[in-house]
């Protein structure tokens, strides 16, 4: 091994490491492994940022704005709820949602498809009594199955055709994916929906919806009393004695920063004391209403602010029982609500609290409770760093609300229903569309100019707000993708490239070419598992090149290998956005995802070597 390999080794396993453990997010990892590499002088300075004007990565945003114009237009929004009637049983309805899930992230970004479908999922579940466990993790999958089937499905797919773009000349075109990415999608969605579900814990398929962490969910609420509360001088216990009564769980008093201790019954309360309260969303208007409590917190030190926080819990406690008075107290109090809503993965709140970013001041909105993977939290809520996955319960007027959840990135857990969609604009936005696609699979346009010029008619028709251009793009992943590609090009220039398809082809030394195939897929799926599927395809797709150059064979089945391979990750929450999506409204933990996982990573990998070397032949 030469200096310059052993140093590109050494960058990726520290790039492995810190994506690993997690602590620091993939871009920033991506761009300092970057940064170190033209430090150390392995990619010259001038060519460090050609990956940010790859195709690859002008595609993959460009599908995150056109994902966005479709489900704006509300054309996804009409499918779903005419293909989701009441009434169905549950294989039918996991079958359908399964099904439609994987059809719709074929033509866009599956963490798209899987936003719009879990609101309709979690209702479906609410409307059936059921725990909504058993449905969400089989969506999931699908979404992630159905992205195998075209060129824009996944990003995944994107790399390695603008890789083959390089290597061999011509890339893959839009439904060259489609024999393999079908086959699995149809076998994978026929798992979920059969035998997958059955396959998660016992405890979490009998869970009643009404105990589930949506909706109903558990929350840390924190709540504080006026200057002019009537629960002023009652003592603890008599406010335990209170709660009691509601279903709520007093978990900590806090005075001047400082806990109150729990034995301190006795104590009685004061002005500016905080209450931490366990409660659900459907109890929490009887409780500010019968304490006389309201929301917000001390760093609200502002008169104007203060009263009005007040205003909104009087109001949010009134409700349509006492419109009139109500209107006396606010102004507008039929617009005041509560939503639920999961941190997406890679939103600009993730690792950040409610304190810190002030919401209250920047967006209009209160963040009264958290809920996190089923667990009860014992820390403030407003201090409390938020992590992808988080339910958020977040108080204010359906305009803020909608514009704060945008704004922060997260997703609400209920149908949406906040804006009225014109069904002309649904089906001018499918036409634009499927007409650019049309045109790019028969290549009569560059895939990168057609999505540019979906882009371009979305803005102009106003079905993507010039305001949420940019917002629609996930920028982490672009840089990610940019970072990553100069490197994978210097692993490759430097020989390292070759060296790994050596080593693979050295231990199964004596196997058929379709075995090699088949360990390349295992090792790529494995590392997926664990790693970003985009890093994970940038770096073994020219492996793939390079095992099936030292057999002898077409590379194309080793790319095809490892397209599917880097998109199947289903034994953990980390591996796919889409499973770290689901995991607090679903309430899973880290050890259900193998239990449905493991037997479909089996299953695609069984359906999809064979199909893979009669579509594309060794």
């Amino acid at each position: 091994m030469t200096n310059d390999q052993y140093i590109l080794f050494a960058i990726f396993f520290g790039l492995f490491a810190m994506l690993l453990w997690g602590r620091i997010r993939y871009d920033i990892v991506a761009l300092g492994a970057l940064v170190v590499a033209v430090v150390v002088g392995i990619i010259p300075g001038k060519t460090a940022f050609e990956g940010f004007g790859h195709p690859a990565t002008i595609i993959i945003a460009l599908v995150l704005v056109v994902s966005k114009g479709l489900a704006n237009s509300g054309a996804v929004d009409l499918i779903a709820r005419w293909l989701v009637p009441a009434g169905r049983s549950l294989l039918a309805h996991i079958g359908v949602m399964a099904s439609l899930g994987a059809a719709m992230s074929a033509l866009m970004n599956n963490v798209g498809a899987l936003a719009l479908l879990m609101p309709v999922d979690i209702q479906a579940a609410e409307r059936e009594k059921r725990s909504p466990a058993i449905t969400l993790m089989p969506l999931s999958f699908a979404t992630i199955l159905g992205g195998l089937i075209t060129l824009i499905g996944t990003p995944p797919n994107i790399i390695i055709s603008s890789i083959r773009e390089e290597k061999l000349g011509a890339p893959f075109r839009m439904f060259d994916f489609a024999p393999v990415g079908i086959a699995c999608a149809v076998a994978g969605v026929a798992y979920v929906a059969l035998i997958g579900w059955r396959l998660l814990p016992k405890s979490t398929r009998e869970r009643q919806a009404g105990k589930e962490l949506f909706d109903l969910g558990s929350y840390l609420v924190e709540l504080r009393f006026g200057p002019e509360s009537k629960s002023i001088g009652k003592t603890v216990g008599e406010l335990e004695d209170m709660l009691e009564g509601h279903d709520t769980i007093l978990v900590e008093v806090i005075r001047d920063g400082q806990d109150v201790p729990g034995y301190a019954r006795w104590m009685k309360t004061r002005e500016g004391d905080v209450l931490l309260l366990e409660t659900v969303a459907e109890n929490l208007d009887k409780v500010v209403s019968e304490l006389d409590l309201s929301f917000g917190s001390e760093d609200v030190t502002d008169a104007a602010q203060t009263e009005k926080a007040q205003a909104l819990a009087t109001a949010i406690a009134a409700g349509d029982a006492d419109e009139e008075a109500s209107e006396k107290k606010l102004k507008r109090p039929a617009e005041l609500s509560l939503i639920e809503v999961v941190v997406r993965p890679g939103a600009s709140v993730e690792g950040r609290t409610a304190m810190a970013m002030r919401l209250y001041e920047t967006y209009g909105v209160w963040l009264i409770g958290i809920s996190r993977e089923g667990r009860k939290v014992k820390n403030r809520v407003r201090s409390m760093s938020l992590r992808a996955g988080d339910v958020l319960l977040l108080l204010g007027t359906d305009d803020m609300l909608q514009a704060a959840s945008d704004h922060l990135g997260t997703l609400p857990l209920a149908e949406r229903g906040l804006q009225v969609r014109d069904g002309k604009q649904a089906a001018v936005a499918a036409t634009i569309f499927v007409a650019a696609i049309g045109l790019a699979s028969v290549g009569m346009m560059y895939l990168p100019v057609a999505l540019a010029a979906v882009t371009i008619l979305y803005v102009l028709l106003n079905i993507v707000p010039i305001r949420q251009l940019y917002d629609a793009i996930e920028w982490p992943v672009v840089v990610l993708i940019g970072s990553l590609i100069p490197i994978g090009a210097a692993l490759e220039n430097s020989g390292g490239t070759e060296l790994l398809a050596n080593w693979i082809v050295t231990i199964s030394q004596g196997a058929p070419a379709w075995g090699v195939l088949t360990l390349l897929m295992i090792v790529t799926m494995t590392l997926s598992d664990v790693l970003n599927n985009t890093a994970t395809a940038l770096i073994a797709a020219p492996v793939g090149i390079g095992v099936a150059n030292s057999l002898g064979v077409n590379p194309d089945p080793f790319l095809m290998a490892v397209a599917i391979a880097a998109s199947c990750a289903f034994l953990t929450p980390i591996g796919h956005k889409n499973n770290t999506l689901i995991m607090g409204p679903g309430g899973y933990s880290f050890g259900d995802y193998w239990r449905m996982g493991l037997p479909l990573e089996i299953l695609i990998v069984a359906v999809a070597v064979p199909m893979i070397l009669i579509v594309w032949p060794l």
